[in-house]
């Protein structure tokens, strides 16, 4: 294993995959799949933990107190790391362990303007490494200057749990130009991992959440609205990605529960930051933060971002795609 075991502030760059640990179990599947995908891209991983020193250490007028108590955080912090590098065992990627001092979300927020991706669980345990997985799995994607996966369980316990995942990426989508380059970004992962691409738009009722819409338009006509423009997406997304294999899903449901479902047997599930609203009804603000919080597998938000990609996309809404 080439290993950079070096668990200072500052003392490396972060480009490639970053994984924040704290020795939880959800911290352990996020390593896990971090180790793989680095792997995969063959890009460096930087396996990060954090720390804070307690308040009432901080401000005691004992200052050799403080001292024995910051060492004695920074030595189970180190604990962490040793059992990460252990965890991953001999790998060709270069593996390299960091401690920082601060808090979790700042920290991992400065390390996502080098990185390629931040990978983080769920939640953590607390204790010293403090709220690493909790709050900052919600406060990373929505600030994270790269995409940002969030692994909720292992693969293995997933399939334990009845769930038979597919060699598939799923994207969800609203026709907004956020969803569209979290689409963008979903093909590149399913063109590198070779699996198909599937897009899925939910539709709420429109007796529910879309009930300001006008009384003549009705839910048959909004659903074959919706199937237009996801053909008319689909022969763009195409034009960037000749040998992707795509199918498009329109299903009647909340966003939210759709897009858990369809987490509980994808390979990986992408969506945006936030969305429009749009003619789906698909609020990707409140969508992405509800599906990360019950999501079966591990899902990539897609922060916003420029993207020259997108600049042809209206010249395929004058097609007949009929």
């Amino acid at each position: 294993m080439s290993e950079a075991n070096v668990p200072q502030e500052a003392a490396v760059t972060a480009e490639g995959i970053v994984v924040g640990v704290d020795g939880s179990d959800p911290a352990l599947c996020a390593l896990d799949w971090a180790a793989v995908e680095a792997k995969r891209r063959g890009v460096p991983l930087n396996v990060v933990t954090c720390y804070t020193i307690p308040v009432f250490a901080a401000s005691s007028m004992d200052a050799g107190y403080a001292t024995l108590d910051d060492q004695v955080i920074r030595d189970g912090a180190q604990e962490v790391l040793d059992a990460a590098r252990d965890r991953i065992g001999e790998t060709e990627v270069e593996v390299r362990l960091r401690i920082e001092s601060g808090d979790p979300s700042g920290v991992l927020l400065e390390l996502s303007e080098e990185a390629d991706l931040i990978v983080v669980g769920t939640r953590g345990r607390g204790g010293f490494v403090g709220r690493l997985l909790g709050s900052v799995s919600s406060a990373l994607p929505a600030h994270s200057k790269c995409p940002t996966v969030i692994v909720p369980v292992c693969t293995a316990k997933r399939s334990d749990a009845g769930s038979e995942v597919r060699d598939i990426v799923v994207v969800g989508i609203d026709g907004s130009d956020r969803a569209r380059r979290a689409v963008l970004v979903a093909a590149e992962q399913a063109m590198s991992r070779a699996v198909p691409l599937r897009v899925v738009c939910a539709l709420p009722p429109v007796s529910g959440s879309l009930a300001w819409m006008p009384a003549t338009v009705d839910q048959e006509a909004l659903t074959l609205d919706v199937r237009r423009q996801l053909r008319v997406g689909t022969r763009w997304l195409a034009s960037h990605f000749p040998d992707l294999v795509i199918e498009t899903d329109v299903i009647q449901g909340a966003p939210i529960e759709v897009l858990i479902e369809e987490s509980a047997t994808a390979e990986l599930l992408v969506t945006g930051s936030r969305g429009r609203g749009g003619f789906a009804g698909m609020l990707l603000g409140s969508t992405s933060q509800g599906v990360l919080h019950h999501s079966k597998g591990p899902v990539l938000v897609v922060p916003d971002s420029p993207d020259p990609r997108l600049e042809d996309r209206a010249d395929f809404d004058t097609d007949d795609v009929d």
